[in-house]
C-alpha cells in the first residue's frame, strides 16, 4: 500500500462518539425491503448487517421517515412510532457488534410522497405540480418535533447517531428551495428564514439526546431549485457552529463541475473542501467506486467518503479496497450476483430499475 492508500484505513474520530475504524461510510440507500408499516424486515436487517461485518467503518440506514406522511417509497424503514423500536434496537445492535458505527438516517419525502402512499402530500408551499399542500406554521412546528422525536427514539434503539437528511429535494431540501418555498412566516423568505428549519432540528436533537449521541447531515447543492451559493453558505454554518459531527454532501459525481455557468471552472467539490470546518468531519459521495477513487477525494480534501453503487456491489467493498487496484465487478451484473452480496427479492427488483445495472434473466427451457 502507498501512504495515501493507507490514509483510507486511519481511525476516523468525530467531536463526539465513537471513531469510525477506516474512511469508508455506507451511503443511505433505498432499498424497499421493509415492512409496509415501517418494521424492519429481515431483508433489510441482512442487507445492513452484512456491510456492517463487510468493513465499514460507519454503517447508515436508508433513509428512514419520521412522519408516516413523510413516506416516499414503498418498503421504507420508519422510525415515526415506538412499534419501530424493536427492530431498530436488533439493528443498531447487530451493526456495532460488527464493529461498525451504527447510524440512522432521518427522512421525509415532502412533495415526492407518492399519493398511493400518503394520501395528501405537503411541502412548505402548495404544489400544484405534485398536488402537495402547503404546511401551516404549527405543522411546521410539528415537523421540528417529529425529527427530534425520532432522533431520541434512535438514541433509545442504541443508535450511536443520526444523519439528518437535508438533500436530493425532499422536505428540507423544498425548504432551503426559493423555486418551492414560498412561504411568508418565519420559515420562508430570506435563506436564513428557508433554513430555520434545519437549525431547529439540529438544536432540538442536541438538547434532547446525550453528550455523545452524533449527529450529520446530509445536503445536496445542485437540482430542485437549490443555489451552489446558498447550499454553500448552509454548509458553512453547521461546519463553523460544530453542533454536527460530519456533514455528507451529495453531488451526484464527486468529479463534476457545478452546472450553474457562474460557479464553472473548479470542482463542485472543492467549494466545499474549501470551508473552515473545525472539528465537524466532511464526506463526499457521488460515483466513488474504486479505491483510487476514494484515495483521490482525501486527497483532495474529504475526510472519508460514502460508498453506495459499489457496496450494492460487493458488500466488503472496504475490504476489497486493501488491493489498491481493485475495480467492482462490471454491470449489468445478474441478479444472482446481488442476491449473493444480501439483496432481498424487493431490492433486487428495485436495482433492475436503473438502466444497465442488472442483466435480463434467461428465460428458461420449457419442461
Amino acid at each position: 500500500m502507498t501512504s495515501s492508500h493507507e490514509a483510507l484505513f486511519q481511525p476516523l474520530s468525530l467531536r463526539r462518539g465513537p471513531a469510525m475504524k477506516n474512511r469508508f461510510m455506507l451511503a443511505p440507500l433505498t432499498n424497499l425491503q421493509s415492512h409496509s408499516d415501517g418494521r424492519l424486515s429481515d431483508d433489510e436487517f441482512n442487507w445492513l448487517t452484512l456491510r456492517a461485518k463487510g468493513g465499514f467503518g460507519l454503517t447508515m440506514t436508508c433513509a428512514a421517515h419520521v412522519q408516516r406522511q413523510g413516506q416516499g417509497f414503498p418498503g421504507q424503514l420508519g422510525v415515526f412510532g415506538d412499534e419501530h423500536l424493536d427492530g431498530l434496537t436488533r439493528l443498531a445492535s447487530a451493526i456495532k457488534a460488527a464493529g461498525s458505527v451504527a447510524a440512522l438516517q432521518m427522512h421525509h419525502a415532502g412533495n415526492r410522497s407518492p399519493e398511493d402512499l400518503v394520501g395528501e402530500p405537503v411541502c412548505p408551499s402548495d404544489d400544484p405540480e405534485t398536488g402537495a399542500r402547503g404546511l401551516t406554521t404549527g405543522e411546521v412546528e410539528q415537523l421540528v418535533e417529529d425529527f427530534v422525536a425520532a432522533a431520541v427514539r434512535s438514541e433509545q434503539a442504541g443508535f450511536d447517531g443520526v444523519e439528518i437528511h437535508g438533500a436530493h429535494g425532499y422536505i428540507l431540501a423544498q425548504f432551503l428551495s426559493p423555486a418551492i418555498n414560498r412561504r411568508e412566516d418565519r420559515y420562508g423568505g430570506s435563506l436564513e428564514n428557508r433554513s430555520r428549519i434545519l437549525f431547529e432540528i439540529i438544536d432540538g436533537v442536541r438538547s434532547r439526546c446525550g453528550p455523545d449521541f452524533q449527529l450529520g447531515l446530509r445536503l445536496s447543492p445542485e437540482r430542485f431549485g437549490l443555489k451552489l451559493s446558498e447550499i454553500r453558505e448552509v454548509a458553512g454554518e453547521v461546519l463553523r457552529d460544530g453542533r454536527i459531527d460530519y456533514l455528507d454532501m451529495s453531488l451526484w459525481d464527486v468529479a463534476k463541475e457545478p452546472t450553474e455557468e457562474e460557479h464553472k471552472g473548479r470542482s463542485l467539490m472543492s467549494y466545499f473542501t474549501d470551508l473552515d470546518r473545525g472539528e465537524v468531519r466532511l464526506g463526499v459521495a457521488g460515483k466513488v467506486t474504486t479505491p483510487k477513487i476514494a484515495v483521490q477525494m482525501l486527497e483532495n480534501g474529504a475526510d472519508y467518503v460514502l460508498i453506495g453503487r459499489a457496496a450494492i456491489l460487493h458488500h466488503d467493498f472496504p475490504e476489497r479496497s486493501r488491493d489498491p487496484e481493485f475495480t467492482p465487478i462490471p454491470t449489468p451484473v445478474t441478479a444472482e450476483h446481488l442476491r449473493k452480496e444480501g439483496l432481498g427479492p424487493a431490492f433486487v427488483k428495485y436495482m433492475g430499475t436503473w438502466p444497465g445495472f442488472v442483466a435480463a434473466e434467461e428465460p428458461q427451457p420449457a419442461e
